[in-house]
């Protein structure tokens, strides 16, 4: 173990969301009428995450459940835009990743998508070895599903991120901000790939199933890169839980193998995302999103910090 960098953020409670009792008459119906088990008879609101929409599970008359996610097209429209963004995605995807079936999708006056209901669990945390190690291993295998990537008209990881290196000149004020600065600048040539990465994994976007087997959920910005770039992401959570994230990527198929020089790119790369991120106004309807932020850059620029050699700072 190493020493965990210190956070009071309520992990797996993090969302302000939307009850079913909060959603319009006549949208109940509707959810209601398109599940087809008959009335809902109690909802499982899901307090991860960091959106304000509705998201829970739903138990029908008839015993069956669903997961079921929504957000005002007018109201909450950056909401409902991820979700049309999500739709989209899993679309294209059907088949391929290791995510909860999308039953149906609405795009109305509110923006609706129903997944079949898994059992599962997050991750906990603080993370444990036994999940970082389920977890990683899925990972792995979705990596190898999705090399080279299915579909067409992807974004790649070095387009999605251009702007990003130019964020350390809003935190310019944080140790060795020049030297991770120099090292996101040179990211594109490090992360190209052919796999269809993720992008976006953290305890609260994984599911853990009883047999053991992992989901992953929220398939909202998945990029074209190299193939360790989500098991890299992954570890942000863990080391900063204090798991030694260095012995675990000395012997993992895929971060062994990729270049010290380009892991230590990546993490810069976030450090300086998630630092300057952080740094604007806080979101009435994610009040964690910011602290969450800094934490994910702190940790990302200690872990580069002590790879690099870098003096730390007092």
């Amino acid at each position: 173990m190493i020493s965990a960098i210190p956070t009071n953020i309520p992990h797996g409670q993090t969302a302000r969301r939307l009850e079913w009792s909060h959603l319009p008459p006549f949208l109940r119906s509707a959810i209601e009428k398109r599940l087809g088990g008959g009335p809902v008879v109690s909802a499982e609101s899901h307090g991860a995450g960091f959106t304000p929409g509705f998201a829970s599970v739903l138990t029908c008359q008839d015993g069956s459940q669903h997961f079921v996610k929504a957000a005002s097209a007018k109201a909450q429209r950056d909401s409902a835009a991820l979700h049309r963004e999500e739709a989209a995605k899993l679309k294209k995807l059907a088949g391929w990743v290791p995510a909860p079936k999308l039953r149906w999708f609405d795009d109305d006056e509110w923006v609706v998508l129903a997944f079949e209901h898994v059992e599962a669990r997050l991750p906990s945390r603080p993370w444990t070895t036994s999940d970082l190690e389920l977890v990683s291993q899925a990972l792995v295998e979705a990596a190898a599903t999705l090399t080279p990537a299915p579909g067409i008209g992807w974004p790649t990881f070095a387009e999605e991120h251009a702007s990003h290196p130019a964020l350390w000149d809003r935190v310019a004020g944080y140790p060795h901000s020049d030297r991770a600065a120099e090292l996101a600048a040179g990211f594109a040539e490090h992360t190209a790939g052919e796999t269809l990465v993720h992008l976006d994994v953290r305890d609260d976007t994984v599911l853990i199933r009883p047999d053991g087997g992992v989901l992953l959920v929220d398939w909202t910005w998945p990029v074209i890169g190299a193939d360790w770039i989500d098991s890299l992401l992954l570890l942000v959570g863990p080391r900063g839980d204090g798991l030694d994230a260095e012995a675990f990527l000395a012997t993992h198929p895929l971060l062994s193998k990729a270049e010290p020089e380009a892991i230590d790119s990546v993490l810069a790369l976030f450090a300086g995302y998630f630092l300057a991120a952080a740094d604007q106004p806080v979101k009435t309807t994610s009040p964690h999103l910011r602290r969450m932020q800094r934490w994910q850059g702190e940790v990302c620029l200690d872990w580069l910090t002590e790879r690099r050699g870098w003096d730390q700072p007092a």
